[in-house]
């Protein structure tokens, strides 16, 4: 064959190869490198074998017997590797087994990789069972602790897809996390106890991407049945952010036609991810990764309402012979002559004076719904009902306001969230001003229950006309909105809580105040329970729940627990509630709630202010972590002195303070019959405010002694009565 007879050949195999070697490359690895594991395609900067990965971050090693992709050289399953920076990983799980058959024993999990962040956007943590407490701790640094808690008396309880704490619970999962050790326990779990043992012999917990799993009450009993649990890793390239890489061209990551992005602001740490340029597809991690688009291929791709030229990374429009104009969509189009222009102005006025008058019209409508919308929630909350309630009240008697949600946004400068001051298992809290620089605390319930709306209104009545100085008074709520809103009287100083564990031993409160605050608060929760035009039970008595002002005077509050007893009864049958440590344990087991249920929980709050430690903590040893555990513990022992806190001892009230724990003692027995009234108690603090102070003077010879000598207290070996809490110790243990 001649030569020039075999040049169109020798072309048509240059354009060939030409063609082949612009195919784009999107998600795959290294030329010359193993392509996937399996079913899973390995996208470089991931890659498997010694070259073929961009450091040993992204290592994927692929086991010869199973042909499964593991994350480097530990044992977390890869499912998914996506190049917007996401890993999906299988999800490890823990469980605790009381019948062996079902599962042998216990197992703790964990997830030890340091080279990528767990989405805290993307996964929940889970746990499952009908008596369980898990949690979530991180191993490298010990820098955050989260969990949660899921109790049910019966199967029948729980409920398919529900996922609130009955049977299952749900919880998100700290910002920066890369490694974790999930444990899970049973709480209350009684060996001879066979109540929960048939439907729900384990416990479990896990962390799962969002929207992957559904909670079904056959997972109860053993979750055998589910075969991977995806979780969502985040990755980039680590160490540099964008400017710093790109100095250093041999180690830069993105390649040709790609712009890189930072990516420190969601990790956490310096790094930055590669994405292929506008009108380029592909892998931008590869050299020549990114590929031109044909946007001429796709009408959705240009803007060209006649003729489109592709260009590189680009495209342009034209007209046809005859016609002038930019040939785009959105821009002069292509016009023929200057009829045909003053047509298409007078279609694009039409379509203009259209647009207003839809524009107008939607608006209209949409105002029409919101006032509707806003007219339902009213009806739906009680409105209807609290307004007939409010109009039979005396006038000489300041009743409950019924506020509008555009006062409340005023107020709140549309709830921003530098306006947020607290946050609680029953909705957030903001400050808000209202006209005449009236200060108030707005609460946004998180949730309301529809069946005791003639209960919620009832309450805000008689709430609104408790006149006492030391509880927290409300002054309406706004009921156009799905969930009603509360307004407070704001109250300066914070809370007990913050004043007692979380200033510095040079700012701590003196005894004195201690011992008024805790005598005021008694005054308050007796006039609650017998002083009341209806007796009312406060159910969540904690010290984050009694505010502080300027002048340290108690005001209780956060009612939103809080039960009215008819004054034909003395107790209520209702789900159980209330925060972990707190927690009345005749009231947990029996579901029994009575006045001497408060009288637990402020027993606790005289703990704390003898002590000055938390309710629960997890960095106390186990037999130590419940505080009314280890108080009742320390008192039969004869070592209080051990347990009483350092910064009031040295003031001298050791007689005051041996009286208080005692009346703490009383409070905290497991029996309600056999504890004090709140009556009881108030006036039991009044009299020891009365007794005159001496330093040192008539101070118990026991008492004197251990304080002056030390001794060490070995703490009985007890479990907790009421469990774990989670991070912030407030955790609801149920719905109302």
């Amino acid at each position: 064959m001649t030569v020039h007879k075999m040049l169109p050949l020798f072309l048509l195999l240059t354009v060939s190869l030409a063609a082949i070697a612009a195919t784009p490359t999107s998600g795959h690895g290294l030329p010359g490198c193993q392509p996937s594991c399996g079913n899973l395609t390995i996208p470089y900067p991931f890659g498997i074998g010694k070259g073929c990965y961009l450091d040993e971050s992204f290592l994927i090693t692929c086991d010869d017997h199973s042909n499964k992709p593991f994350l480097g050289t530990n044992n977390i399953s890869v499912l998914n590797i996506s190049l917007n920076g996401e890993l999906r990983v299988s999800s490890p799980i823990a469980y605790d087994c009381h019948n062996k058959s079902v599962r042998p024993g216990n197992r703790d999990t964990l997830m030890r990789q340091v080279d990528y962040s767990i989405s805290y956007t993307r996964n929940n943590f889970t746990a499952i069972g009908c008596d369980t407490s898990a949690y979530l701790k991180n191993i490298s640094e010990n820098k955050y602790l989260t969990g949660c808690m899921s109790t049910c008396v019966e199967k029948e309880a729980a409920i398919d897809g529900s996922c609130f704490g009955i049977g299952c619970c749900q919880t998100p999962i700290p910002q920066g996390v890369s490694d974790f050790n999930l444990s899970v326990l049973s709480m209350y779990h009684n060996p001879n106890d066979h109540s929960t043992m048939e439907f729900s012999p384990c416990s479990f917990a896990f962390v799962v991407e969002e929207g992957k799993y559904d909670f079904s009450t056959f997972d109860l009993y053993n979750l055998s049945n589910i075969e991977e649990l995806p979780l969502v890793l985040d990755w980039a390239i680590r160490g540099r952010t964008c400017e710093e890489a790109r100095e250093d061209t041999s180690n830069y990551a993105c390649g040709n036609n790609s712009r890189c992005y930072n990516s420190d602001n969601i990790l956490g740490y310096r790094s930055y991810r590669c994405n292929c340029s506008e009108g380029y597809q592909g892998n931008p991690y590869l050299p020549n990764g990114c590929q031109d688009i044909n946007e001429c291929l796709s009408p959705e791709l240009n803007m060209c309402t006649n003729v489109c030229h592709n260009t590189e990374g680009n495209f342009t429009c034209s007209c046809p012979k005859g016609y002038h104009g930019d040939g785009k969509r959105n821009g002069k189009g292509c016009v023929a002559n200057e009829i045909w222009l003053k047509v298409t102005v007078g279609i694009g006025i039409a379509i203009l004076v259209l647009v207003v008058a839809c524009s107008w019209l939607y608006w209209g409508i949409k105002k029409r719904n919101l006032v509707q919308l806003k007219e339902k929630f009213f009806r739906k909350n009680g409105g209807l009902i609290l307004q007939e309630q409010l109009s039979r009240i005396d006038s000489s008697v300041e009743a409950a306001k019924i506020f509008t949600i555009e006062e409340l946004k005023k107020a709140t400068n549309n709830f921003d969230g530098s306006r947020i001051i607290g946050r609680g298992g029953f909705g957030i809290v903001y400050k808000g001003v209202l006209p005449q620089n009236k200060v108030v605390a707005i609460k946004k319930s998180s949730r309301v229950d529809q069946s005791q709306l003639d209960q919620f209104v009832n309450e805000v009545i008689v709430l609104s006309q408790i006149n006492h100085r030391n509880v927290v008074k409300i002054l309406g709520c706004c009921l156009e909105t799905e969930v009603p809103l509360l307004v407070y009287e704001f109250i300066t100083n914070g809370t007990l809580y913050h004043h007692i564990h979380e200033v510095s031993c040079t700012s701590s409160v003196p005894w004195e105040i201690r011992l008024r605050v805790a005598k005021e608060t008694a005054e308050a929760l007796s006039y609650l329970h017998s002083a009341a035009s209806i007796p009312i039970i406060h159910r969540d008595v904690k010290s984050t729940n009694i505010l502080l002002d300027n002048n340290f005077t108690a005001k209780v509050s956060d009612f939103g627990a809080s039960r009215l007893i008819p004054l034909d009864k003395t107790q209520l049958t209702t789900m159980v509630q209330g925060t972990l440590g707190y927690l009345d344990p005749e009231y947990f087991y029996s579901s029994q709630l009575s006045e001497k249920s408060d009288v637990y929980s402020f027993g606790v709050v005289l703990v704390e202010l003898l002590t000055g430690r938390k309710a629960i903590s997890f960095e106390r040893p186990e037999n130590e972590r419940n505080l009314a555990t280890c108080f009742i513990c320390s008192m039969k022992e004869n070592r209080l002195s051990l347990i009483l806190d350092d910064r009031i001892v040295n003031e001298g009230n050791v007689n005051q303070m041996r009286e208080v724990a005692n009346l703490a003692k009383s409070c905290l027995r497991y029996k309600g019959d056999e504890r004090p009234s709140m009556r009881e108690v108030a006036m039991e603090l009044e009299g020891l405010t009365r007794v005159e102070k001496h330093l040192w003077a008539g101070v118990d010879a026991d008492l004197e002694n251990e304080l002056l000598l030390g001794n060490t207290l070995e703490f009985c070996s007890t479990t907790t009565t009421v469990g774990f809490s989670s991070l912030e110790n407030q955790t609801a243990v149920s719905g109302r």
